[in-house]
C-alpha cells in the first residue's frame, strides 16, 4: 500500500510540474538567461475575441475562374480544330464561360462534335440543335459545378498556405456555403498588407513579347490577333517616379506559377534592390530550359496578375530551372511576393464581401471580465466546499486548482487557443469536478454512517462512484466533440476546453484526491474524517 502510495504521488507531482513548466511563459514574460533556454517557448495563444485582430469573408469569384479556364481552354481547341482540317474562320470569347466558333460549312460541326468528344471531353456544344454556322462551347452543367467546387477547395488550401507562411497563431480559416470563406486572424496589426497577402490571385505567367508589331498602332487600337498590351510600373532612379510602361505580348502563357518549387528574396544588384529569385521544379526546369532556347534573342515577360514586373532579353538557352523577377520593390514587398508564389496562385479572383478589425482594447476588456467571473465562480464554489464538507471540501478544491493549472498546461502544451467561450469552458469544467467529488464525499458519508473504517469508507466511496463520474464525463465528451466536429470557431474553442477540462477533472476528481486522503490516513493514523 505504501509503495503504491508513493508511486501515485510521484504521478501527481510529475503531472503537476510539467503543466507548471508549459505554464511558466504565460506568467512570466522575461525569463531570465540562462534559465529561458531550458523552458517551454510558447504560452497560452488567445483568440481574435481577446487580442483583437482581423475578421475577414471573402467570395471566390468561381465564374470569372470558368471564363479564364476557357479562355485557356481556346488555344488548345484553336490548334486541335487545324491540326484536324477543321475548317473555321473565326474563335473568340462569347458570354461567359463559352467561347464561339464560325465554321466555314456543315460538315464543319460533326468534325468539330467528334474533336470534343475525343479530346475536351468536359466541352459541349451550347445550341446543338442550331443550323447555323456560328455555334457556342460551353462546358457541360454537371462538369461546371465539379470545377466550381474544385476552385473553391484548391482557394482554401492556398489561403491556408499562406496564412501559415504569414505567420498567424492559430487563425480560422472556415468555408461558407458555395463560394465564401471565413477568416479569423489574431494579433495580426497591419490589416492592409494581411489584406494584400490574401487577395491576391498571384497567378504568374511567362509570355513572348511581339516586337514583329507595331506597339503604338496596338495602344491605337489595332492590336494583332492573337496578342494582347500589358502594363508595367517603370522607377526613374534618378526622380524616383514612377511611370506606366506598355508592353505588346503574345497571349499564348507559355509557362506558369505552377511550375514553381520555390521562391525566395535576394539582392538583385550592386544598388542593393531586392528582387525575388524563383526555382522551378523537374518539369518545369525542363520546359523553362526548351523556351528559352526556342526563343533566343527574344524577351521574355514575367507578368503577375496581368502586370509586367520585367521583360529581360533571353541570352542564350537557360539550363537549371532558374529565373528572377526584378523591379522597383521594396524589401517587404519583394517578401511578401515571395511569399504568396511559395503558397501558390489562387485559381480564381477574390471579393472581400465583410472585414472587421478587433481592437485589443475589447479583447482586455473581454479578458478581465472573464477572469473576474472565473474567479467569482470559483471562490464560491471554494467557499462552499468548505464550509459544507469541512476537510474533505479543501482537498476537493485543492484538486480543483490542480485541475485549472491542468487545462491551463495543455493549451500552452499543444499551443491552442484560448477564446472568450473557452473560458465558458474552463469555468463549467470547475463545476463538472466539483460534482465529481461530491459524488464521492456522499458515498463516503453513506460507508462511514453504516460503522465501516476510515480507509474501507474511502475505498468503498471511490469505488462506487467511480462508474457513475465516467459516465458523465464521457458523456459530456462525446457531446464536445460533436461539436468540434460541426459547429463553427467560437464552439470549437468552447468544446476543446471542455474536453480537456473533462480529462483533467477525471485526473484531479478521481486520481489527486484519493492520494491526498490515502496520505492523510496513512501518515497520521486519524480516527476520524472530516467530511
Amino acid at each position: 500500500m505504501f509503495k503504491s502510495l508513493k508511486i501515485r504521488i510521484a504521478i501527481t507531482v510529475i503531472v503537476c510540474l510539467t503543466a507548471m513548466y508549459f505554464l511558466i511563459p504565460t506568467f512570466i514574460s522575461n525569463i531570465p538567461s540562462p534559465w529561458n533556454q531550458y523552458l517551454a517557448k510558447e504560452k497560452i495563444h488567445l483568440g481574435l475575441d481577446l487580442q483583437g485582430g482581423m475578421h475577414l469573408v471573402l467570395e471566390i469569384d468561381t465564374d470569372k475562374a470558368l471564363e479564364a479556364m476557357m479562355e485557356r481552354t481556346s488555344n488548345d481547341l484553336k490548334e486541335s480544330l487545324m491540326d484536324n482540317k477543321v475548317r473555321f474562320r473565326n474563335l473568340g470569347k462569347a458570354n461567359g464561360a463559352s467561347i464561339s466558333l464560325e465554321l466555314t460549312d456543315s460538315a464543319g460541326k460533326t468534325a468539330l462534335e467528334n474533336v470534343l468528344r475525343d479530346k475536351y471531353p468536359d466541352l459541349e456544344i451550347a445550341n446543338p440543335g442550331d443550323s447555323g454556322q456560328i455555334v457556342n462551347i460551353k462546358f457541360i452543367d454537371k462538369r461546371a459545378v465539379e470545377l466550381k467546387k474544385q476552385i473553391v477547395e484548391h482557394s482554401l488550401e492556398t489561403i491556408r498556405n499562406r496564412v501559415d507562411q504569414f505567420g498567424v497563431a492559430e487563425p480560422e480559416i472556415i468555408p461558407e456555403g458555395n463560394n465564401r470563406i471565413l477568416i479569423q486572424l489574431p494579433g495580426i496589426k497591419d490589416s492592409e498588407r494581411a489584406k494584400n497577402q490574401l487577395g491576391k490571385t498571384a497567378l504568374l505567367e511567362f509570355k513572348i513579347v511581339d516586337e514583329e508589331h507595331s506597339l503604338d498602332e496596338a495602344l491605337h487600337g489595332n492590336v494583332p490577333e492573337g496578342d494582347i498590351i500589358a502594363y508595367g510600373l517603370r522607377t526613374d532612379k534618378s526622380t524616383g517616379e514612377r511611370g506606366s510602361v506598355p508592353y505588346l505580348l503574345k497571349n499564348k502563357t507559355l509557362l506558369t506559377g505552377a511550375s514553381l518549387e520555390t521562391a525566395k528574396v535576394q539582392i538583385a544588384d550592386r544598388f542593393g534592390d531586392p528582387s525575388v529569385s524563383l526555382k522551378f521544379n523537374s518539369q518545369g526546369s525542363v520546359d523553362f530550359e526548351r523556351i528559352t532556347g526556342e526563343n533566343v534573342r527574344k524577351k521574355l515577360a514575367i507578368v503577375l496578375d496581368g502586370a509586367v514586373y520585367s521583360a529581360p532579353v533571353i541570352e542564350d538557352r537557360i539550363a537549371g530551372g532558374q529565373a528572377q523577377i526584378t523591379g522597383t520593390f521594396t524589401m517587404d514587398e519583394a517578401s511578401d511576393l515571395a511569399r504568396v508564389l511559395r503558397a501558390g496562385a489562387l485559381p480564381a479572383p477574390v471579393n472581400i464581401l465583410e472585414e472587421r478589425t478587433v481592437g485589443p482594447s475589447l479583447g482586455s476588456d473581454s479578458i478581465r471580465q472573464g477572469i473576474i467571473a472565473t474567479l467569482i465562480g470559483t471562490l464560491f464554489v471554494i467557499i462552499f466546499m468548505i464550509l459544507y464538507y469541512r476537510f474533505a471540501g479543501s482537498v476537493a478544491d485543492l484538486a480543483l486548482i490542480i485541475n485549472i493549472f491542468l487545462v491551463l498546461g495543455v493549451l500552452a502544451a499543444f499551443r491552442a487557443t484560448l477564446t472568450l467561450p473557452g473560458i465558458a469552458g474552463l469555468l463549467l469544467t470547475v463545476g463538472v469536478a466539483v460534482d465529481a467529488n461530491i459524488l464521492i464525499f456522499e458515498r463516503i458519508r453513506e460507508e462511514l454512517r453504516t460503522g465501516k473504517t476510515i480507509r474501507l469508507s474511502l475505498e468503498t466511496g471511490y469505488n462506487r462512484a467511480f462508474i457513475t463520474i465516467i459516465d458523465t464525463h464521457i458523456t459530456g465528451i462525446v457531446a464536445a466533440i460533436f461539436l468540434i466536429m460541426f459547429g463553427t470557431g467560437p464552439i470549437k474553442g468552447f468544446a476543446v476546453t471542455t474536453i480537456i477540462g473533462l480529462l483533467a477533472s477525471l485526473f484531479t476528481a478521481v486520481f489527486v484526491t484519493r492520494v491526498i486522503f490515502d496520505y492523510v490516513v496513512w501518515n497520521f493514523n486519524i480516527k476520524k474524517l472530516s467530511i
